[in-house]
This record gives structure tokens, sequence and C-alpha cells, in this order.
């Protein structure tokens, strides 16, 4: 099976372009909160969990905010040439690990003003990105972006000559990671949500294994991908933002383990 993006535009309003990355984003976005909302109402509180639906725009833009400042801030010498790019999110250009640190501040921000438990509303809000993250990898597809090596692997993906690196010009085939992430984020949810389900699962529990899981898979997809952005000696600064994240999860948990045992 040979993957190849029809293009990145889906259809024109008069001359103005709608594209297929911003029409994922938001059926994503969209899910993702759905996703949080019934879980919270679920496994939580009935009664709160119109919280999620108040809030969700607020922690939303968060998110996005900061999955934009830190994927220009990674990509900075672009940015700084063409600082007018940075509104420019049509096209894609969003960072994970900045919309998960910020957008804990936003969900962390919610849970005080609404005096609700920190670790239950982000633990339905990492169900929520898993699920969003693995529709959300496909904008990805459509704008012929973060894919992989070359391959000649039957499940190829077929990259435009104008979106081919310098370095990678003359190959035509390449590892589609945006399919890879999608799966596997996809399987994230569907662990996450059977942790979550658990009688004796404490709160944050399924937080900090979306942060390990997560984690773990970036890392791994980022070892195959080509347009990764910044080195730290032999590893991208996605792969470092892994790594921070996946110590934090486990001290986290560790610390929430030792609470409940009291």
């Amino acid at each position: 099976m040979v993957f190849s993006s029809p293009g990145d535009v889906a259809f024109r309003i008069f001359s103005m372009p709608v594209y297929y990355y911003g029409i994922i984003m938001a059926f994503a976005v969209l899910v993702g909160c759905l996703t949080a909302y019934f879980l919270f109402k679920k496994f939580y509180s009935k009664e709160k969990a119109g919280v999620i639906i108040d809030y969700s725009p607020f922690i939303i833009f968060s998110g996005i905010i900061g999955a934009r400042l830190y994927y220009c801030l990674v990509n900075l010498d672009y940015y700084i040439q063409f600082p007018l790019q940075i509104f420019n999110v049509r096209q894609g250009g969003l960072s994970v690990h900045g919309m998960i640190f910020v957008g804990v501040c936003a969900i962390l921000y919610t849970a005080v003003r609404k005096k609700i438990e920190f670790w239950k509303l982000f633990d339905v809000f990492a169900c929520g990105a898993a699920i969003g993250q693995s529709i959300g990898r496909w904008g990805n597809f459509f704008n012929s972006e973060a894919f992989g090596l070359p391959t000649d692997l039957p499940w190829k993906l077929y990259i435009p000559i104008s979106h081919r690196p310098e370095a990678f010009i003359q190959y035509e085939y390449f590892h589609p990671t945006f399919l890879y992430e999608s799966i596997l984020d996809f399987i994230i949810f569907v662990v996450l949500v059977i942790i979550l389900r658990k009688k004796n699962t404490s709160p944050g529990v399924t937080a900090c294994a979306y942060l390990f899981l997560y984690s773990f898979v970036r890392i791994f997809i980022e070892a195959i991908r080509v347009d990764s952005a910044l080195d730290f000696g032999t590893l991208h600064v996605a792969q470092v933002a892994s790594v921070v994240l996946m110590i934090l999860a486990v001290i986290f948990y560790f610390l929430l383990n030792k609470k409940s045992v009291r």
C-alpha cells in the first residue's frame, strides 16, 4: 500500500483555501474534549462534568498557543527571517510538547478555580489528548510532513519533491511516521481508558501513564523522522523533551502512590 497525499487544500470558499490540516485538527479537538467530558462524567463526577465543557475552549486555546510557540522556538532561524509566518497556522506547525507543557498549566488553573482535583482533570484530558493526537496526525499526511527516513516497504509514503529535505531529494518514498504515531496513540488511548476504569486506580496514575507512554513512543518516532528541529548531541529536541516528561511521569507516579499508601 503506497500512501500519497491528495494535497493540503480540501476546498475553497470563494478564493480562500480551507486546509485538510485545519479540518482534521478541529475534529481531533472536538473528539478529545467530548472524550474528556464523558470519561469525567462516568468515572469521577456527573455533577462537575460541565466544567470540562465550560473550560475546554480556554484549555484548548492555551494548548494551541503553547504548541505554536514551542514550534516557533525550535525553528527559530526560520521565524526570525519571516516573523509574520508565526501567525500562519493553517498549514501546520504545532508541537505536541508545547501543547502538553502549557495545556497542563491551563488544567491546573481550571482545577484551582473550580475547586476540582487537578489529577482528575488531567486524567481525562490525557485520554482526550491521546485520541485527539491519533486523529490529528493525519493532518501531517495531507501536508506531506512529519515523515521518516527513505524506505521501500509496502506501506511507504510518497513525498512530492517540493516537500523533501535537500539531503533526501533523490528519494520518493519514506516511512509514514504520521501513521505509526496515529496507531500508537490510539493504542495508548485504549490503555489509558483501561487504567482509568480500574476501581483501585488513584487519580493521576492515568495522566502519568499518558506522559510516559506518549514520550516513549515519541522517542522512537523521532529516531526515524527526517524533519526534527534542533539537536542536542545525538538527540533531537523532541527526544530530550520526551525524556524529561518520562522522568516527571515516574516521579509523579511514585509520589502519588506514596500519598495513597498513607
